[in-house]
């Protein structure tokens, strides 16, 4: 369920924490989480939500800069700076929404970048029944108790829940139970506790395990491969090419010498096969055509043999971190016959580019006396190939 655009919610998303337990120079909600800050997609999910009215950042003073750009784009109110604890932290941004006050609010951490808009509609469908509401998810590990470094008790798990964000309240009530519990500040580890300690009763509704909040580098690793970060990437690529006939003995198919009573025409040695092979392999990484890298018009590719071209395609994939994972090269003639040569075609281009032949495809087809190919005036080949590419950084 989707609940429609209401003036009475709004978010409220804490970043104000400096992050410990992350390590490095940057506070955990603005390190990169793809092409943006970890803090930009929370935001977002909140900002592009259809019943939230306003969103508003509690964020550490030093970090306006960093905030700024994270923020970039997003139709948000201005940050307030928050505390020296979580607790107060909130209870700053609550106070800063008391000139207009919401009828409702949601409360978020900033580095829990993955929550989806169905939580979001839970945990605001369940505050038309109760006071408060709370993402979270069942417990499924054992839970042991440590004494002195080892098992001191096992806890039954049944009944347990993970307290997840966003946590949701009516306004009035959660800022009075923040305002009670100003003198217990950090003896309450979620805005959940602080209304359970006001007599508040909350709710849990279904959260997920992807709405993780990141506090270590591992848990940056985990958010990246949910995002795909990281992830081998796989490109297609495809190449044509056409040569006619003229005088000679033989042609070059894929790398092997056919005889045949006519040769082809080109700069090179005209190889047809090798020529899409090559286009292909250079489209797919996105980097020109055959001709962008051996100009017809240089007197050093006159009568090259073609192979030339396909090591120098696969050396650019190399350099990449990439492999070539298949090839499917299809020549389209009526003369001369392939089928006796395929095997040694698909071999050659196993060898051209160092890899296993059984990756290698290699067929033939004819157009049924059709076009010039059908008439025996020339050769064409396509060719289409995948590659796998290292994920991005």
């Amino acid at each position: 369920m989707i609940e429609t655009a209401a003036p009475n919610v709004a978010a409220l998303v804490v970043a104000a924490g400096r992050g410990s337990r992350f390590g490095g120079a940057l506070p955990k909600q603005y390190a990169r989480l793809g092409e943006r800050p970890i803090l930009h997609r929370t935001l977002a999910a909140f900002a592009t939500h259809p019943a939230i009215a306003a969103v508003r950042a509690v964020i550490h003073p030093d970090d306006r800069a960093l905030y700024d750009a994270a923020a970039e784009g997003l139709d948000v109110l201005p940050p307030v700076p928050g505390g020296t604890s979580r607790q107060e932290s909130v209870r700053l941004g609550l106070e800063s929404l008391a000139g207009a006050p919401p009828e409702r609010v949601l409360i978020h951490d900033g580095a829990r970048p993955f929550v989806s808009a169905d939580i979001i509609d839970r945990v605001l469908a369940a505050l038309k029944e109760a006071p408060g509401a709370i993402a979270a998810v069942p417990v499924t590990d054992t839970l042991k108790r440590e004494n002195a470094g080892r098992i001191g008790g096992t806890l039954p798990r049944d009944g347990l829940w993970q307290a997840q964000t966003p946590q949701g309240f009516h306004y009035a009530d959660i800022l009075a139970a923040h305002r009670a519990a100003a003198a217990n500040d950090g003896a309450l580890t979620d805005d959940a506790a602080v209304a359970e300690d006001a007599g508040l009763a909350v709710t849990l509704v279904e959260g997920s395990s992807d709405n993780l909040k990141i506090t270590t580098a591992e848990d940056l690793a985990r958010a990246e491969w949910l995002i795909g970060v990281g992830l081998p990437e796989f490109r297609n690529g495809s190449g044509f090419d056409v040569h006619r006939f003229g005088p000679g003995d033989h042609v070059m198919l894929c790398g092997v010498r056919v005889t045949h009573g006519q040769g082809l025409i080109g700069h090179s040695d005209a190889d047809v096969g090798l020529h899409a092979l090559t286009d292909a392999i250079l489209g797919a990484l996105a980097l020109g055509d055959i001709g962008t890298h051996f100009p017809p018009s240089d007197p050093r590719w006159r009568g090259a043999e073609s192979g030339r071209f396909l090591n120098h395609a696969c050396h650019l994939l190399a350099e990449r971190g990439g492999r070539l994972v298949n090839a499917d090269v299809t020549l389209i003639c009526e003369r001369p016959k392939v089928g006796p040569h395929r095997n040694a075609m698909a071999a050659r281009i196993a060898d051209l580019c160092s890899v296993a032949v059984e990756r290698i495809s290699v067929k033939a087809t004819t157009t049924e006396g059709l076009g010039f190919t059908g008439r025996g005036e020339g050769i064409a080949a396509q060719a289409t190939v995948t590659l796998c590419l290292p994920g991005a950084a």
